[in-house]
């Protein structure tokens, strides 16, 4: 179904996630000393991948997803969570391509995907 709501001027990306922290949340600061808190969250897929041709089954992968956070408001909440705590996050996600030229096993020779925290984050 879509929203009978006005559009917005903008146009928007978002992927939910639920899982667990990997590690606690580290407050850190850019070039232009602004803080922010960067946070890892662990998903495994379920149901696990289909049946091979000959029957076996391969395990449920883990997903390890980098996200960062501008809000001072949920950056205060996310520095209590400790390693382990499952969370619900909202990220807005940006897509980049590689950088022309670079070394394709760096990190700036691969796509990337970065997650900026949105509003909710919920420990379950």
């Amino acid at each position: 179904a879509f929203s009978t709501t006005p559009s917005r001027s903008y146009d928007l990306s978002k992927l939910t996630l639920v899982g667990r922290l990997g590690k606690d949340p580290e407050l850190r600061t850019t070039k232009t000393e602004k803080e922010y808190v960067a946070y890892t969250v662990a998903t495994t897929n379920y149901p696990p991948p289909p049946p091979n041709p000959d029957g076996s089954r391969a395990e449920s992968a883990t997903t390890w997803h980098h996200i960062i956070s501008f809000h001072p408001g949920q950056n205060q909440f996310l520095r209590g969570l400790a390693k382990g705590t499952r969370v619900y996050v909202e990220a807005n996600f940006e897509l980049r391509d590689p950088e022309v030229g670079a070394d394709p096993a760096s990190p700036q020779g691969q796509r990337q995907i970065f997650l900026r925290h949105g509003t909710n984050t919920l420990f379950v």
